[in-house]
């Protein structure tokens, strides 16, 4: 168990309000990585998520929280222009209000847990978030419209509306699994091309048909993309032998081949990490 799970422990045994701050992603040059966490309480700091003006207001945001009761969620903190500090780069924070009435478990546990990326809040959007909401799956719900973004988003759900929906491609750490369904084709596009140009990400799916992706896949090319790239798009998403065009019906298709692939990653991870265990026990 690390240091600061043990730390969430000694603190809901004694029934210390505290909120978890964690760095959801980075962009360019930052004191620490995606994955860092800080426990702050009203009087007292555990860990570090890179010290200097960020920790700072991290730890005055978090306590404004405390003291005023209210939710936690994502910010946005550029370290140069914003904080002053030379590192000049990027870092999204997650705050995590913890108290009496938390489910102190799920903060400290689902290293396993996907990290999902979801670009557009409409029928479909919704339709999965419901669905995936008792999954092992960390959602970042992103669209350029606050109106279609709920206020009170159910757990493991941060709701993100910018005009630069490419920036939160850029910010996602390795490993990140992407979901493309926009209001707007060109929207689409730009997204796609966005997350084509990384390789470490897990999935990418674009909702759509087959002459969506032929398209798509004709206007990238022309752009410059790779059309090796093409065959680590998913498109159309969903399992098949389900064509129903209903959003709920669509959610819970797409919902299944998230699972599978899933559980191929997660089978994948373990079978690498047995062989890595049985060589490093050789003697």
């Amino acid at each position: 168990m690390n240091d600061w799970q043990q730390t969430l422990d000694s603190l809901r045994r004694d029934r210390i309000p505290a909120v978890l701050v964690s760095v959801d992603s980075v962009v360019g040059s930052t004191p620490r990585e995606a994955g860092a966490k800080m426990i702050v309480t009203a009087d007292r700091r555990y860990g570090t998520i890179g010290g200097g003006n960020l920790e700072y207001q991290a730890c005055r945001i978090a306590r404004n929280q405390l003291e005023a009761g209210t939710s936690g969620g994502l910010r946005r903190f550029p370290l140069g222009a914003g904080l002053g500090q030379c590192c000049g780069g990027l870092v999204n924070l997650m705050f995590e209000r913890l108290d009496e009435h938390s489910d102190w478990s799920r903060a400290a546990i689902d290293e396993d847990a996907i990290d999902l990326y979801l670009f557009g809040a409409g029928h479909v959007g919704r339709a999965l978030v419901s669905a995936l909401r008792d999954l092992p799956v960390d959602i970042h719900w992103i669209d350029t419209r606050d109106d279609m973004l709920p206020q009170n988003p159910p757990p493991r759900v941060t709701p993100v509306c910018t005009d630069t929906p490419e920036a939160e491609i850029d910010g996602a750490p390795p490993g990140a699994w992407f979901l493309v369904m926009s209001h707007d084709h060109g929207l689409d596009q730009r997204l796609c091309e966005q997350i084509l140009q990384r390789d470490d990400f897990a999935y990418f799916g674009l909702i759509g048909s087959r002459s969506k992706r032929r398209n798509f896949e004709m206007r990238m090319r022309r752009r410059g993309v790779d059309p090796q790239k093409f065959a680590r798009m998913t498109c159309p998403i969903g399992i098949g032998g389900i064509d129903s065009k209903r959003p709920a019906q669509i959610a819970i298709s797409v919902a299944a081949e998230i699972l599978q692939v899933y559980d191929r990653v997660h089978n994948q991870k373990q079978a690498n990490n047995k062989i890595t265990g049985s060589i490093g026990g050789r003697t």
